[in-house]
């Protein structure tokens, strides 16, 4: 028995030698498993050739116990070198087995071999579970910790929430998932650095995968920051932000879904935008958003939108006030400029129109505001400096064209020279930017020289009557004329000039 017994050993690891030998000849990965249970199995040969030595008769215990551990290890090393022969041939048939299930089924036919082992040895099984019930106890409360990363593996590999080749971030560690074993899972960062965090650690708190499951390619999106100064309309700094990536060929960029520019704050002087792009490879980020960076402060640059800068001034008001002046002399030329292009204020001199353009007030608006509502009361009148505007009359409830405003328009003079109720509602087709009149802005100069309504309301019966003509073509009506002499009477009443 002891012959046939040891010619199914030397079989047995004869068959090891031969698939350890394919597996190192065939496979470069693994090479370091497939050598221990070679060495493995070498020194159960050795084991066994001291078992059958000459020697062995006159030290049976000895030669016993290296028997046993010949059987034993070559059971083990045979396994282990079949079970990697059979990972590896369903690598070839594309059936991805992950590194966790490969140690979970080789630990299980490991145990079962010991079970087997034992049996063959004459170990009564009933009597040695029975027997060593409280030690288990004992064990598997000392083990805790080992067993919640094996159950916290094997639920990450079931419920799908973890791959292997996901983008991941757990606390401050972001990078590509390389392997999940029994008790960690291996992340590999973008500095060549595997951290190894336990399973139970996963199962326990928030980590973020990068991308969507839902999508075949990593499309991660990003947020690049700019503070911009406050003169600059959001529209066109939006605008400028967005161009700089979509026409720039920027790699790892995604075009789709296309970029997009956000004011996010306004807040210490100057305002906070976001430009949002979808990265396709998460291992470029800093590169990548140092060249979106790069792209877009080019473009600010070229359109003439200054980038602020967090900074401290101590102010010297000797030094301030010539800095005042002229910032205070280059405004009010602006706004004489603004005044001459009206006819409304032809009649002014030099002086009255400096004295009603220290009362303009700067008043912007973006596309789609409402400037003025149809039958809203407000005393002041609106001169278009920069963009575009739709008069609208909305008498009948819905909107209706009348026509449009460009720069240098004026509109809601009536309302400011006669107090009377908007005739029609001002919408901004694009992002518009005005000069603002209020009534007491005019009313020092009108009471000065009372003669100048006469003036005005000439133009003003001018301006009302061809926006009423507009409008009734608009309803296809016929518009009434307005009197000069009525309007003049409207201003001088309103003014208190009579």
């Amino acid at each position: 028995m002891d012959l046939t017994f040891r010619l199914q050993l030397g079989t047995a690891v004869l068959v090891g030698l031969a698939l350890g030998a394919i597996l190192l000849a065939t496979h470069r990965a693994g090479r370091a498993s497939v050598r221990n249970a070679l060495v493995l199995l070498l020194a159960c040969a050795g084991a066994e050739l001291l078992a059958g030595s000459p020697f062995a008769p006159a030290y049976p215990r000895i030669a016993r116990v290296a028997l046993n551990f010949a059987s034993f290890g070559a059971g083990v090393a045979l396994i282990r070198l079949a079970l990697l022969t059979l990972y590896r041939l369903l690598g070839a048939l594309r059936v991805r087995v992950v590194s966790l299930v490969e140690d979970l089924v080789t630990a299980a036919v490991l145990l079962l071999w010991i079970f087997v082992w034992l049996r063959l040895a004459g170990v009564e099984l009933a009597s040695l579970v029975a027997t060593s019930a409280v030690i288990t106890a004992v064990i598997a409360f000392a083990m805790q910790d080992t067993l919640g990363n094996i159950l916290g593996g094997i639920v990450l590999q079931l419920d799908d929430s973890m791959r292997v080749g996901d983008w991941v971030q757990v606390d401050d560690i972001r990078g590509r998932v390389t392997d999940v074993r029994w008790r960690y899972t291996a992340i590999e960062t973008r500095n060549r650095e595997t951290v190894f965090v336990p399973n139970s650690a996963l199962m326990k708190n928030r980590f973020t995968v990068i991308g969507s499951r839902n999508d075949p390619e990593v499309r991660w999106r990003r947020w690049v920051w700019f503070a911009v100064e406050l003169g600059a309309a959001p529209s066109r700094v939006c605008e400028a932000l967005e161009r700089s990536v979509m026409d720039a060929d920027i790699p790892c960029v995604s075009r789709d879904p296309r970029p997009d520019a956000v004011l996010m704050d306004v807040t210490d002087g100057c305002a906070r935008y976001a430009l949002r792009y979808w990265l396709r490879d998460p291992r470029a980020d800093d590169a990548t958003d140092s060249q979106v960076r790069a792209h877009a402060l080019a473009a600010l640059e070229r359109a003439g939108i200054h980038v602020a800068s967090r900074r401290e001034e101590r102010l010297v008001l000797a030094e301030d006030e010539p800095r005042r002046a002229a910032l205070a002399a280059e405004e009010t030329a602006r706004r004489m400029n603004a005044l001459q292009s009206v006819p409304l204020f032809d009649s002014l001199s030099h002086d009255e129109r400096a004295q009603v353009a220290r009362h303009l007030v700067h008043a912007p608006f973006l596309k789609g505001d409402v400037v003025t509502r149809q039958g809203a009361v407000a005393h002041w009148l609106y001169l278009v400096i920069d963009g575009t505007a739709e008069i609208c009359d909305e008498t009948d409830g819905s909107r209706r064209y009348v026509s449009s405003l460009g720069p240098g328009d004026i509109f809601g003079e009536r309302g400011m020279l006669t107090g009377e109720p908007r005739s029609s509602t001002v919408v901004a087709t694009t992002d518009l930017e005005c000069y603002r009149l209020d009534k007491a802005g005019l009313a020092g100069v009108l009471r000065e020289r009372p003669d100048i309504a006469e003036h005005m309301s000439s133009i003003l019966a001018q301006r009302v009557a061809e926006l009423d003509r507009l409008r009734a073509s608009a309803a296809g009506t016929h518009a009434a004329p307005t009197a000069r002499t009525d309007m003049l009477a409207r201003i001088r009443a309103f003014f208190g000039l009579d």
